[in-house]
C-alpha cells in the first residue's frame, strides 16, 4: 500500500511541475488586468447586470455615472430547448442565456463592441413529472448561467482595445 501512495505523489509531483514549466495556471481573477472607470446603462436589474456589477467592485474596478467608458447591457434572453424524445421519463434541456453588449468610449462618442451577443449555454436533465425540482433545477441552472456569462462580459472587456 505504501508503495501505491508514493507513485501516486511521485506521479501528481511530476505532472505540477511539468505543468508550470511550461507556463500553465489556472485562470482566475489574478489573470485579469484592472479596467478603468465604468459606467454600466441598460437593463441593470438583470441578475447579469447585478453579477457585473459585483464582479467589477471584486476587480476594483469602480462604476459611476459620469465614467469615461459606458458598458450598455441589454436585457438577458433565456431559451429553452428540449433534447431528446416525447417520452414520460426525465427530458435533457439545453438553456441558453443571452445578452447584447456595447461598450462606447464617451471622449470620442466611439463604439468599440457594438450590439455584440454574447452567450453561454449548460444541459440539465430534468423529470417534468416532478415540477418542484424542475424549477429549482432550472432556477441553480439560470443563477449559474448569469455567473458564467456576467464572467463572460468581463473577459471581453479586458480585451477592447485603448481600456487598459
Amino acid at each position: 500500500m505504501k508503495r501505491r501512495t508514493f507513485l501516486t505523489a511521485s506521479i501528481a509531483a511530476s505532472a505540477a511541475v511539468l505543468l508550470s514549466g511550461c507556463g500553465f495556471h489556472l485562470r482566475g481573477q489574478a489573470s485579469l488586468p484592472t479596467l478603468p472607470t465604468l459606467a454600466l446603462e441598460g437593463d441593470t436589474n438583470s441578475a447579469v447586470a447585478q453579477q457585473v456589477a459585483s464582479r467589477l467592485q471584486q476587480l476594483g474596478t469602480q462604476v459611476a455615472s459620469d465614467a469615461p467608458w459606458r458598458v450598455t447591457l441589454g436585457t438577458p434572453a433565456l431559451t429553452e430547448r428540449r433534447l431528446g424524445g416525447d417520452g414520460r421519463a426525465s427530458r435533457e434541456h439545453e438553456l441558453t442565456l443571452s445578452i447584447r453588449l456595447s461598450v462606447q468610449e464617451r471622449a470620442s462618442n466611439a463604439y468599440h463592441i457594438n450590439n455584440q451577443t454574447l452567450s453561454t449555454d449548460t444541459r440539465i436533465r430534468v423529470s417534468d413529472d416532478d415540477l418542484l425540482n424542475r424549477e429549482t433545477l432550472m432556477m441553480e441552472a439560470e443563477q449559474t448561467l448569469a455567473r458564467q456569462l456576467s464572467q463572460r462580459i468581463i473577459e471581453r472587456l479586458t480585451y477592447v482595445e485603448g481600456m487598459q
